[in-house]
């Protein structure tokens, strides 16, 4: 799986400023205050557009831009999805087989999109091939809203009558506390859900009103109130009384041997005559240090009249003092909308400041010489601990979680793709048959997000990256107890030991039982169903913590076995690409744990030693078991490379591993601007013929760079794909960072400083941090572990923003379940806690 306050709320959650319209504000009144309510019309009639969505002040619709994923199904960005008031409030308008769908439940198979340029309506082709439903969908704009459709190929099947229907989820958090029409029939949205269910033992609601033929969501809200007649009667429903991450949707069925207009929508959102987003205004919520650059980035409405200047005041025990007043620089548009940036550089008086624009006043920052003196300290003495496997984790009060994972693991068995992703090849590459019991894996390692598995490329990257952190930047802080031999973990009680030493050993633990059972690296330890999967809460009882025994009755244990079959499966597929991710990380472990634990450095150096010299002989697949393989040979000369840098810097500079980097440096041109800055480290042990080809080859590099963060106002790489992209941006900062220290002259400092920006604060769609607790405003809910409560894990970074297509920028700040934008993991809050450090040492250079 790759996340409470009010939508009114939300835009001043999310931004510091208040919505830009008189309505609009006394809209935005703050609880328990009475205001006169925005006058509200039905939207004017929505233009197609050349990119095929639906546009009118206030509203856009997408249709099927997002489709849902062929691995993950239904991840609420697909179908028709509606942005209203700026914000995405509908989602998976589409036909369902199910009223409140899952996420793994069937999903329709996208087949193509048109629009008819004179009517304006788009239309979209989808199928359910297994069971053997066809149908079109169509989108047609008119007065107040828009019209939906769908004409079947054939009469729904006799098996689908009364299962197949046409649903449009709306999201939870814009609609608590806020109340429905069914009809003339009035309720209530409930915070927290609570049935009606089926008495049936299904597990599947009963609708929370139905009948009529329309109705209307939050009649009283006019930024969220939308009003749906059919043809046939609807029906609304809670599917968080199934899952918690499921939405309120409106649902009606399909008629038996219904045909053409087999379902009839009108959709009418309700707007806010001249509406207009208010301008967020972005920057780095742990502040400045004096000397570097200040640049606050103004996120505006293309319809917003924006003022032309930007005020810096300093926040005194009188008040606020003006400081600086100076014009905002156009930088154009990305995505839907204008920028401006207010650069305030030459302010470097320490002290609280803070920024007024568009007459209101963001929330305060500091300017000071320590301004990221502990920005990377949460991450790494909370995030990290909580994400710890085969241990108890505790702190102070609270228990995360129980001893966990004891049971591991299982054999998984052969050619199957895991619902997560993971791949089973036709050879298991272990001595273990499939479903058996295999010993030795329940130690070490990290849970990599909150779906509990353990990553294997993922673990190893966190071990390099502490590696590095350590080696770079010290890291001596304790703040927290491991007790490998109790498995106990105590978070807020220093025990004399360098808790990056203690994280880097914890990592190596597992890596290197990998290898002792299967004489290779894994692609990870993951459930077995997706009931398990979705388990929240305390890892220790995702498990029962007893090894698994088919001859033992269900639901019994004796001693140490169990007739539950809840263990992991381990997937135990040998691809190289892993046993150089973990050759590097051993590599990295063993200069990081000499003299702290010797034994475990000189076992962990022979292994990388065994697993870097096995990997260099392929030349074919470079897939890490869940992904494709499509760029194998390219991505397998970068693994060796890093992998052959690493036993460099053990080594201190054997010619075996020197001779095999140089062997090797051509071929990583392609890719030199993401593997260049691991290659400079190595420039101390290369000769200076060696050391001018990487010269040059940095030099060739520095415009891909450039380019990387050429295309938007923030100056980082901004993924555009399925997933939220904040761990590029840590990745980018670290190697901008490493070959500025080996080339100043060639690369600046600033792209490192650029990207500690973006990653607390400096992005698109809010001025959150994405690491939660770190910096003024930072995102509070996160898809961890604890996502149920509403919570965070300090120190987590979240992805961040996700690009819904075509062109809307969003990172929801109170809805935890969207993985792709809230979805913790534990590689790139690693990377944040590297690029963090490197950005702090560049921000004091003179």
């Amino acid at each position: 799986m790759r996340r409470f306050l009010t939508t009114r709320l939300l835009a001043m959650a999310c931004s510091p400023l208040a919505l830009a319209t008189p309505q609009l504000a006394a809209a935005q009144a703050a609880p328990g205050v009475a205001a006169t309510p925005a006058v509200a019309t039905p939207v004017a009639t929505p233009v197609a557009t050349p990119a095929q969505t639906l546009e009118a002040p206030g509203l856009s619709v997408f249709v099927e831009h997002n489709q849902f994923s062929p691995i993950f199904f239904d991840e609420k960005n697909a179908g028709i999805q509606m942005v209203l008031h700026g914000e995405r409030i509908a989602t998976d308008g589409q036909v369902r087989l199910n009223p409140t769908p899952e996420q793994w439940d069937p999903v329709p198979t996208f087949g193509k999109r048109t629009m008819d340029a004179a009517s304006g309506t788009i239309a979209v082709t989808s199928s359910y091939p297994q069971a053997k439903l066809t149908y079109t969908m169509k989108v047609t704009p008119e007065p107040g809203g828009f019209r939906v459709s769908v004409d079947l190929d054939a009469p729904l099947p006799a098996e689908l009558v009364g299962k197949a229907g046409f649903n449009l989820d709306f999201l939870p958090t814009a609609y608590f506390g806020k109340t429905w029409l069914m009809g003339d029939t009035p309720g209530l949205f409930p915070r927290n859900a609570a049935g009606p269910m089926k008495a049936d033992g299904s597990g599947d609601p009963e609708p929370i009103a139905a009948g009529a033929t329309s109705v209307t969501l939050s009649p009283e809200d006019p930024l969220t109130r939308v009003t749906i007649t059919s043809d046939a009667p609807l029906a609304l429903y809670d599917a968080r009384n199934r899952a918690q991450n499921g939405w309120f949707v409106v649902r009606s069925l399909i008629a038996a041997g219904a045909q053409k207009d087999a379902v009839v929508w009108h959709v009418k959102p309700a707007t806010i005559p001249g509406w207009t987003r208010a301008p967020v205004v972005s920057f780095n919520q742990a502040g400045y240090t004096p000397s570097r650059s200040k640049v606050a980035m103004i996120e505006l409405d293309p319809a917003f009249a924006a003022p032309a200047e930007a005020t810096l005041v300093k926040l005194t025990a009188q008040g606020e003092q003006e400081v600086l007043r100076s014009a905002v620089q156009p930088k154009g548009k990305f995505l839907r909308y204008n920028y401006a940036a207010f650069d305030f550089t030459s302010v470097r008086e320490p002290g609280l400041y803070a920024i007024r624009y568009a007459g209101q006043t963001t929330n305060p920052f500091p300017i000071a010489a320590d301004a990221y003196a502990r920005i990377w300290q949460p991450s790494l003495d909370t995030f990290l601990p909580v994400q710890m496997d085969h241990v108890t984790v505790r702190e102070q009060y609270r228990v995360w979680q129980r001893d966990s994972h004891r049971d591991d693991a299982r054999q998984a068995p052969p050619n199957i793709t895991h619902f997560d992703g993971y791949r089973m090849g036709a050879n298991l590459d272990s001595p273990f048959k499939a479903g058996e019991h295999i010993p030795g894996l329940a130690v070490g390692g990290f849970q990599d997000a909150g779906d509990y598995d353990i990553q294997t490329p993922q673990n190893a990257q966190v071990v390099r990256d502490l590696v590095w952190a350590r080696e770079l930047f010290g890291l001596d802080w304790d703040q927290t107890s491991v007790d490998e031999g109790q498995r106990l973990v105590e978070i807020r009680k220093p025990d004399g030991a360098p808790d990056v030493l203690q994280q880097i050993r914890h990592g190596a633990l597992q890596l290197i039982a990998q290898y002792k059972v299967f004489g290779h690296s894994i692609v990870g330890i993951i459930d077995p169903e997706v009931r398990q999967y979705a388990h929240l809460g305390d890892a220790g009882s995702q498990t029962d913590g007893h090894v698994y025994d088919p001859a033992l009755p269900a639901g019994t244990t004796v001693q140490d076995r169990s007739g539950t079959p809840d263990d992991r499966w381990a997937f135990t597929t040998d691809y190289p690409a892993n046993d150089l991710a973990v050759a590097g990380g051993l590599a990295a472990a063993s200069r990081a744990l000499a003299g702290f634990d010797d034994a475990l450095s000189a076992e962990a150096l022979t292994i990388a030693k065994a697993l870097w010299a096995k990997a260099q002989g392929e030349t074919k697949n470079g897939s890490d078991g869940r992904d494709d393989g499509g760029y194998a040979p390219q991505y397998l000369t970068v693994a060796k490379a890093a992998a052959t840098v690493e036993m460099i810097l053990t080594t201190k500079g054997d010619p075996l591993y020197i001779a095999r980097l140089k062997a090797l440096l051509p071929g990583t041109a392609p890719a030199f601007e993401r593997i260049g800055g691991v290659i400079v480290r190595a420039l101390p042990y290369l000769d200076a013929a060696t050391q001018k080809k990487v010269e040059a080859m940095v030099r060739a590099s520095v415009p891909k760079l450039e380019a990387m963060g050429s295309g938007n106002p923030f100056g980082v790489p901004i993924a555009m794909g399925s997933w939220a992209g904040s761990g590029e941006v840590a990745s980018f900062g670290t190697t901008m960072y490493l070959m500025h220290q080996a080339y100043p002259k060639l690369v600046g400092a600033e792209p490192t400083l650029r990207a500690l920006d973006y990653m607390l604060g400096r992005h698109p769609a809010n001025n959150l941090s994405l690491v939660s607790a770190v910096g003024g405003r930072s995102k509070l809910m996160g898809y961890g572990h604890n996502r149920a409560d509403f919570g965070f894990i300090a120190g987590g970074m979240v992805p961040g923003v996700i690009v819904i297509k075509p062109d809307y920028p969003e990172l929801k700040a109170d809805w935890p379940f969207l993985w792709f934008e809230n979805e913790y993991t534990v590689s790139t809050t690693a990377s944040y806690i590297l690029a963090a450090r490197a950005a702090a040492a560049v921000a004091g250079e003179k």
